[in-house]
């Protein structure tokens, strides 16, 4: 291998003296006929070698002859000339003290040209190894477009032209830089990034639209995904900025779902959050869950004395406890423990045993179709389950417990929304209590068990129809990691009863999300995959909420988290709720008694309505969806099957 880099170092040595002597030698010969002295051979060999020798010193010195010039960027190029440049200078100084010296200009002519050659020499060459190698010219490569014709972009197609192995070839440049529309990068045309270049995308020999701008916020991205992602191109990044800064490698990569409801990075870990959970003995009832497993992930970062994994499912409970151990292995204290919230001498036990300082309540039935048909369930798992968590929490002595609560509790229409307000209702009486009780409320988790994104992938795998319960719903959509770190911080701030608010950032629409989605796959809404409207499901309203009380919350240190206006209530009001709603339990499984789980609950949170009555009152999708959405509701009614 050193036999062949010096071999080919020696050739480009060869030619480029030769280059030298002949561009030295014709300038000096030139100038010596048309002067009245005629030609004088030895000032024209001596001025040769002279120069030669110098402009090969300063390359040397540049180490120009160490560049693989096949792949040389304009950075090469200005080296080379700031050498020959350097080379002219030093020539002429050397010059002027031997008898030979034929004038400044003559030696700025004779590097001028030599200069000029090699440069020629290096670009044809490079030109024609770009298009000699293998594959240069291969019909299966994928044509593209990127977006971006700065650095990032510049640099990327560059790659990809030189890159045998790539699969990619440029074809166009898009960029709103009105002083690179109409001109070449690399020799590649910028467009116009504007609707018209989109509208007549289809109509260039482009396979893929390829996004590289540095930095590039949700917003921009998902504007620029739906406007490319309507043609017949698939859309995607390249990440250069290191996906969102979490430090990947650069890759050209799909668009997905978290990308385009992406706000901006969570910094977790300060010193106040890291403290809080340091060295501390930490239970995290639920722990198997989506939720409670990435809570779980995100404490074991940071280092408590031990952690207590405890779940119902011993499946999910088993993979979190896997993978923490292949990951920590025993710098983790790491216990697992099987067993309901629901039972008080189990969850005796634990705490009894594990004595935890810090409780994580995720345990909970969160789905609203079903705990509409399971109220009984709802009750017992969510309601009594926290009620029987927080006593053992304050009668061992926890310093802190933090409730996950749902935007469903707001202004609840379904049995589960409001069994998760009765939680906050637990949580907020214990005003008097040595433990630190607080409550945390998001929205939908992305990817979490009985989120729609899920779904809806697994319904394009299987060829669609995509279903929506209705066209107009908008809900509220987080990362897990996001939702997650957000729920630990506001559990190192809290005071006592304080009920957390974060911020879900804009609603977003199902049927946007589902349009989305199928863009996503490389697919056509409504020509490839169908999106079918089937009706909303038992106690389901058209939007959520994330406040009680409208603008009644305060800041917190971070920009993201809230604390609403505290409603108060009594323990001995708490209590009495509890009876009763155990009473409706006890005579709705026994088939006894008048009044049903549902209508206790009304008794107990006020807020409770009917989801007829909500969605009836609310025209959600003018007031919730962006304006541009508006012009393509009545094209789009048309496309959505309705059953």
């Amino acid at each position: 291998m050193k036999v062949k880099l010096f071999g080919r170092r020696l050739v480009l040595v060869f030619v480029d003296a030769l280059i030298l002597l002949l561009s030295t030698m014709g300038v000096l010969l030139i100038g010596s006929i048309r002067s009245a002295g005629g030609v004088d051979v030895t000032r024209i060999l001596v001025n040769c070698a002279i120069q030669v020798v110098v402009v090969f010193a300063c390359r040397f010195a540049f180490r120009l002859y160490s560049i693989v010039w096949r792949y040389a960027n304009p950075q090469a190029y200005l080296l080379l000339i700031i050498s020959d440049v350097l080379s002219c200078a030093i020539s002429i100084l050397v010059l002027r003290f031997t008898p030979y010296y034929t004038g400044a200009l003559s030696a700025v002519a004779v590097n001028a040209v030599g200069a000029f050659l090699v440069l020629a020499s290096r670009m044809i060459y490079q030109q024609i190894y770009s298009h000699l190698q293998p594959g240069s010219q291969d019909m299966s490569k994928i044509n593209i477009a990127i977006v971006g014709a700065g650095m990032v972009g510049s640099l990327l197609a560059q790659e990809l032209i030189y890159n045998e192995k790539s699969q990619y070839k440029p074809m166009f440049f898009i960029d709103k830089d009105p002083t690179k529309v109409g001109n070449y990068v690399h020799g590649i045309k910028v467009l116009p990034e504007n609707e018209e270049t989109a509208e007549h995308i289809n109509h260039l020999p482009i396979q893929e639209v390829l996004i590289a701008l540095p930095n590039i916020s949700a917003d921009d991205l998902q504007r620029l995904f739906k406007r490319y992602g309507k043609s017949n191109c698939r859309v995607k990044v390249y990440d250069s900025y290191g996906s969102k800064g979490n430090g990947h490698a650069k890759a050209i990569r799909n668009i997905n779902i978290e990308d385009l409801l992406y706000r901006d990075n969570v910094t977790l870990y300060n010193r106040k959050t890291m403290d809080t959970y340091r060295d501390k003995v930490v239970l995290v009832t639920g722990g198997g869950g989506s939720i409670g497993s990435e809570i779980c992930r995100q404490i074991a970062a940071l280092h408590p004395r031990q952690l207590i994994i405890f779940d119902i499912y011993e499946n999910n409970a088993y993979d979190i406890q896997q993978e923490l151990v292949r990951k920590y292995g025993a710098n983790l204290n790491l216990a697992v423990e099987i067993g309901s919230v629901r039972d008080k001498v189990r969850l005796e036990t634990i705490f009894d045993e594990y004595r935890p300082q810090i409780v994580l309540h995720a345990a909970a039935h969160k789905h609203v179709p079903l705990m509409e048909h399971s109220s009984c369930e709802a009750i017992k798992n969510n309601v009594v389950g926290t009620y029987n968590t927080a006593n053992m929490a304050e009668k061992y002595g926890a310093d802190r417990f933090v409730l996950i609560s749902t935007d469903k509790a707001v202004n609840p229409t379904n049995i589960m929304g409001a069994s998760k307000r009765v939680c906050e209702m637990i949580v907020n009486c214990r005003g008097d209590s040595n433990t630190v009780f607080s409550a945390v409320r998001f929205g939908n988790v992305l990817g979490s068990n009985g989120s729609v994104v899920p779904l809806f992938m697994k319904q394009i795998e299987e060829g669609g129809p995509i279903t929506i319960t209705d066209r107009r719903i908008v809900r509220f959509f987080m990362t897990i990691k996001e939702a997650t770190q957000l729920v630990m911080e506001a559990g190192s701030i809290a005071n006592q009863g304080d009920l957390f608010v974060l911020d879900m950032g804009k609603p977003i629409c199902i049927l946007d999300l589902a349009e989305d989605m199928i863009r996503l796959a490389g697919l056509k809404p409504y020509e490839d995959i169908d999106i079918m409207e089937i009706g909303l499901r038992p106690g389901e309203k058209l939007y959520e909420e994330l406040l009680a009380n409208g603008q009644d919350q305060f800041a917190t240190s971070n920009n993201k988290i809230f604390i609403e206006k505290k409603e108060s209530f009594t323990r001995a009001q708490v209590d009495e709720y509890i009876e009763m709603l155990m009473e409706a339990v006890a005579n709705e499984e026994q088939g006894v008694g008048t009044i049903s789980v549902k209508e206790v609950l009304r008794k107990v949170v006020t807020t409770y309505r009917d989801p007829e009555e909500v969605n009836r009152n609310t025209d959600v999708y003018e007031m919730k969806c962006a304006e541009e959405k508006h012009q393509e509701i009545g094209a789009r009614e048309k496309s959505v099957i309705k059953v």
